[in-house]
């Protein structure tokens, strides 16, 4: 008897269900192989740790832009370095480490600072690492730079070096700070997208990209001032760590073209004769310079270590109860849990309370480097600090390149507030921002119509037009919050609210201008903050600085271990617009930036009310 087969729906659904079943099964597989593949080479490297023979070089080699803290979680740093996306970053605290260890270290006998993987560095962060070569210095090791292409970031490290070697075809390009924008008004009108604005204060400029079509006379007087000061303070530090005068430096960037013409267009001969650098020398002839000055190696031509192999983690030496917990808070402040990169409302808060519930730290430094972001969250932090201090812990706040508007906000909870004389902050204001579409529904045949049971019933809906009433109600609440923010900079400063105002309304300072206006205590990096801390505490100088940073899961602990060193670039792009594919990726990140803060916020029906400053420290 012949069987029957069954109907022909139920072999096509067996057929898939065993095609989806193999699909799984190779995926499970290529994640287990993968991950196999990773444990074998970690186990079987040959890596029993660093060994170093005398008369190494060290490579002091920074790779992209120099940063408080990396970009993403640990997963995301693992996985964007195994697809090759990274974007490229380097931790200031691993620089600071790695020159203060080879100081003493008698294995390590030169420097060489190669510059041609950097990407740039804030004007706070350069006062930082100036310091940190200067001790450096005193052990009487030589300092070399060598680059090819040295762009003022890149020269700003290069005149650490006791000798600046540049490539016999590269060049130095000193432009001068600026601060150029994308303005959206007209595009936005082509769009038919109406953004509604609220805000407070003549220099209040976060908002003006949404409401001009170029920049405006209160924002060019206000950052032509800092813009100059931070360039006269750039021009200053590097002539000084190239002993020549100030003003020769001045008169060089000033008439560029003049020298560059006179040197018939060879930049390198150019920088040579006119002192910026000591010597044009090619990669060859570099490497077999550094080996006769250290030792030879068959390999890499001259006996070297980078930076990077160099840093090996110290564990505490003292007892507990000695420490000073330092909180980075870098990035835009958003609220609920955010990753490292950005400042969370709910995550920057746990790390304030992991350090409240450690009894071995006595005292906390919160290092921040921030324009701001959202009011809501930068109050949740600053409550959060309020509540260490009353718990009896010291907060001093470390100003990094750019501590303005929620940045400044979150410092309101500290004992003592240090800047560097570069730091951008202040930018005292608030903003509300909510866009509506409606009209650019309409163009695709899309309508918005219906019933409410108040005046106020779905009138935050992205695809209706703001009311009059809503308006007049928004613009009050930003009013407020920013009298608030007064209030709060009033107490905390100790002075009255109408000197306070007389600062703010969205004016962004120096270091300098601000401790001149008593909006900061002292100028000072992160070390003079340490210090501060530890002397509020009554620690002496007998303790410990230890990063407050998220607790890892063990599979976090294992991915990092790894060795993950890449970064996330997170942000929203448009896809499949052709107009859009032909922009730069500079430009098309710059817009990005720009909308996904208030994007972020305003999700969920309701407006961006945000103490956010766009005054990025320039690199």
């Amino acid at each position: 008897m012949s069987q029957s087969k069954p109907n022909i729906l139920i072999r096509i659904w067996l057929g898939f269900w065993r095609g989806l079943t193999a699909f799984r099964m190779a995926v499970f597989n290529i994640l287990f192989l993968l991950v196999l593949a990773l444990i074998i080479g970690v186990l079987f490297s040959g890596d029993d740790g660093l060994v170093l023979e005398d008369d190494t070089t060290l490579v002091v080699s920074p790779r992209g832009i120099i940063v408080e803290e990396y970009t993403g979680s640990a997963m995301e740093r693992f996985v964007n370095e195994a697809l090759g996306s990274d974007v490229p970053e380097t931790r200031l605290r691993d620089l600071l480490d790695v020159l203060d260890q080879a100081r003493g270290d008698q294995r390590i006998t030169q420097v060489l600072i190669d510059t041609d993987r950097m990407l740039g560095v804030g004007a706070g962060v350069m006062i930082e690492l100036n310091e940190a070569f200067r001790q450096f210095r005193q052990s009487g090791k030589p300092i070399i730079a060598y680059g090819g292409f040295m762009g003022q970031g890149q020269y700003f490290l290069a005149s650490q070096a006791d000798e600046i070697w540049l490539d016999t075809e590269g060049l130095v390009l000193l432009e001068g700070y600026s601060r150029f924008r994308n303005y959206y008004r007209e595009g936005l009108e082509m769009l038919d997208v109406e953004v509604n604005l609220f805000k407070t204060g003549d220099f209040k400029s976060a908002a003006e990209p949404y409401e001009r079509n170029d920049m405006s006379e209160a924002d060019r007087r206000s950052s032509e001032l800092w813009l100059s000061e931070l360039w006269q303070n750039y021009l200053e530090m590097v002539a000084m760590n190239r002993g020549m005068p100030v003003q020769v430096l001045d008169d060089l960037t000033t008439n560029f073209s003049d020298y560059f013409s006179a040197a018939d267009g060879n930049l390198a001969e150019m920088a040579l004769e006119e002192g910026l650098v000591d010597r044009l020398i090619g990669r060859p002839e570099l490497r077999a310079e550094l080996a006769r000055r250290g030792a030879a190696d068959d390999d890499t031509g001259y006996r070297r270590v980078v930076h990077s192999d160099y840093l090996t983690p110290e564990l505490p030496t003292v007892r507990p109860g000695d420490r000073i917990g330092v909180i980075v808070a870098e990035g835009p402040i958003l609220e609920g849990v955010q990753p490292p990169g950005s400042i969370g409302g709910e995550s920057t808060s746990r790390l304030i309370r992991q350090a409240a519930r450690d009894d071995s730290i006595r005292a906390v430094v919160l290092r921040v480097n921030s324009g701001g972001g959202s009011a809501v969250a930068s109050e949740v932090i600053r409550r959060e600090l309020m509540a260490l201090k009353d718990a009896g812990k010291p907060v001093v706040v470390s100003m990094g390149n750019v501590a303005a508007s929620g940045g400044y906000w979150i410092a309101m909870g500290a004992n003592e507030v240090w800047a560097y004389p570069s730091t951008l902050t202040g930018s005292i204001g608030v903003i509300g921002v909510f866009p509506t579409f409606e009209q650019t529904l309409k163009k695709i045949g899309v309508h918005t119509d219906g019933v409410g049971t108040t005046p106020l019933a779905g009138a935050l809906r992205p695809d209706l037009s703001m009311s009059e009433e809503v308006r007049q109600l928004m613009q009050t609440f930003i009013e407020a919050t920013y009298q608030d923010f007064l209030g709060l900079v009033a107490e905390s400063r100790q002075m009255p609210v109408d000197d306070v105002h007389e600062v703010a309304q969205g004016r962004v300072w120096s270091g300098e201008q601000a401790q001149a206006r008593g909006l900061i205590d002292q100028l000072g990096g992160l070390e003079d903050a340490i210090a501060s801390a530890a002397r509020i505490a009554g620690l002496g100088e007998d303790y410990e600085v230890t990063y407050v940073e998220p607790r890892l899961e063990p599979w976090q602990q294992f991915i990092t271990q790894l060795g993950a060193s890449a970064l996330v670039y997170a942000g929203y792009e448009p896809t499949g617009s052709s107009w859009w594919s032909i922009l730069p990726p500079e430009l098309r990140r710059s817009v990005i930036n720009d909308l996904r803060l208030i994007m972020d916020q305003a999700r969920g029906g309701r407006p961006a009310v945000l103490a956010h400053c766009i005054c990025e420290s320039p690199i």
